[in-house]
């Protein structure tokens, strides 16, 4: 953002200035990223079906399962390419007992708690979207008791303000009593938890490495992959985001599930309103 604040142009100030006062240097301000290459976007496609399929498996498993394709990947590159794709919030980072400025790792709430009910516990995770050239991440809010998803966001970067939006619109909704959530820093930030915490809503935050924590949205992330992202080639950003509407609209209101008695996660969740408000 201050890079962007640099008027090249300006006549009265060289850049150099203008890059000191900002508190930038120059080499900051000149710096264009590369993109990644089609090689990386390959591979990154494959760490997203691997590890969709084994969740606990880390840098190491991942890059056997490269190099069984042929492809002898560095470990380090490994890691890489699994923070691109945003699988390395699972895994436990150097410093845990130092926490980032503003933000705070709240206890796992769902141990041994019986959900049986609506809005008695919400989750949310991020995952990694394929696209023709290059990707995207997509993020969802969804109900633990129904399977309904309340709310979804994509966006072509990890920047936190689309899982606000995100739980913003859920909100809109309903709220819920608890929000579970990994430890990723789209979730730890004040933004977020101020958002929950403002409405009464006991946060809750997965193990560090435990995968298995937010299962039933890591079920999602496996029903849409197989059933809508791995059986598309989304041309551009926008087309997979109208495809993807398309697809949890089918997901919530007609796709039917041996969980829920044969009901669609919409008519589990809005029924289970409906018994609680008679209940009450």
């Amino acid at each position: 953002m201050r890079r962007s604040l640099v008027e090249p142009d300006q006549e009265e100030l060289s850049i150099s200035r203008q890059c000191s006062l900002l508190g930038i240097s120059r080499s900051a301000y000149y710096y264009r990223p590369t993109g990644v290459s089609a090689q990386d976007l390959e591979r990154m496609r494959i760490l997203d079906e691997v590890f969709t399929k084994r969740p606990y498996f880390g840098s190491r498993r991942l890059g056997e399962a490269l190099q069984e394709r042929g492809d002898h990947v560095g470990r380090d590159h490994v890691r890489t390419l699994m923070q691109r794709v945003g699988l390395a919030a699972v895994y436990p980072k150097k410093r845990l007992s130092v926490p980032e400025e503003g933000r705070r790792v709240y206890p796992y709430l769902l141990r041994a708690l019986v959900i049986e009910r609506p809005d008695q516990v919400w989750c949310s995770d991020i995952t990694y979207i394929r696209l023709w050239r290059g990707f995207a991440y997509l993020v969802a809010v969804m109900d633990w008791y129904s399977r309904y998803v309340l709310a979804w966001e994509l966006s072509l970067s990890l920047e936190g303000s689309f899982c606000v939006a995100a739980l913003q619109a859920a909100l809109v909704v309903s709220t819920p009593e608890v929000f579970n959530s990994d430890q990723g820093s789209q979730y730890t930030a004040a933004g977020f938890t101020q958002e929950l915490l403002g409405r009464g809503v006991r946060i809750s935050m997965d193990g560090r490495g435990r995968a298995f924590d937010n299962v039933m949205i890591e079920r999602l992330w496996r029903t849409v992959k197989y059933e809508e992202v791995y059986l598309k080639e989304y041309a551009h950003f926008f087309a997979a985001r109208e495809s993807l509407g398309e697809y949890f609209r089918f997901y919530n209101e007609e796709r039917r599930h041996s969980g829920l008695d044969g009901r669609t996660p919409s008519a589990a969740y809005w029924r289970g309103h409906a018994c609680a408000r008679k209940a009450g």
